[in-house]
């Protein structure tokens, strides 16, 4: 087992760890959206929906390897960043242009604050109810009772930026770092990539966005 320790510690280690970790948090994404995109169908819909999660023995477990997953893909991450810094602690004088480099890529970083401060606000009002009357079988109600508010919603929709800005490097990052990248088809990946966080944060944004400012909580 010596040899895997190593291969995790080591430089590409720490990225594989991070890229499989964030890809699964990917799959994870695409499958929350979906169930909250069930809020468009109304309230029995949306509610009946809450109630299998809230009460599948499963949901537990699920919400344990989600959080390790983002511990997981967090921390390395960090770590491996401030590895650079002590090597380097000098940036290079170069364009931010250069090498690649993206808006995505160079707000990596605060994104990735943005998304943990937004899973924080999340988890206290729409799973634990935070300053809401609504209980957990009224989680339609309660989730457009939150998004009636414009500052709520606002904060939503500007966290769901990052995500997607978050989400427009990692993608295709995860693919070059697990070793799918070939220089035929990573201009392909990275636009692939930049549509999935596109088409992410926008659904997700579009919820709040309908509630408070479209008129859907009313």
């Amino acid at each position: 087992m010596r040899w895997l320790f190593d291969f995790l510690n080591s430089s590409i280690g720490k990225k594989v760890t991070v890229g499989l970790a964030g890809s699964f948090l990917c799959v994870f994404l695409v499958g929350h959206l979906c169930g909250n995109l069930i809020l468009f169908l109304g309230l029995d819909k949306f509610n009946a929906y809450a109630h299998f999660l809230q009460t599948n023995p499963l949901t537990p477990l699920a919400e344990l390897g989600l959080l390790g997953l983002g511990l997981l893909h967090a921390i390395v991450a960090l770590y491996a960043r401030w590895q650079n810094w002590q090597a380097r602690p000098v940036a290079y004088e170069m364009s931010a242009a250069k090498g690649g480099r993206t808006i995505g890529s160079i707000t990596q970083l605060y994104t990735a604050v943005i998304v943990g401060a937004f899973l924080v606000l999340h988890v206290a009002t729409f799973k634990y109810g935070w300053t809401s009357a609504f209980r957990n079988e009224e989680l339609y109600e309660r989730v457009m009772e939150f998004f009636a508010n414009p500052w709520i919603a606002a904060c939503y929709v500007l966290a769901l930026t990052g995500l997607g800005l978050h989400l427009s490097h990692g993608f295709w990052s995860a693919f070059q770092t697990l070793g799918l990248a070939h220089p035929k088809y990573t201009p392909a990946i990275k636009v692939l990539g930049l549509l999935f966080a596109i088409a992410v944060a926008g659904a997700f944004a579009a919820i709040p966005i309908w509630a408070c400012f479209l008129g859907g909580a009313r």
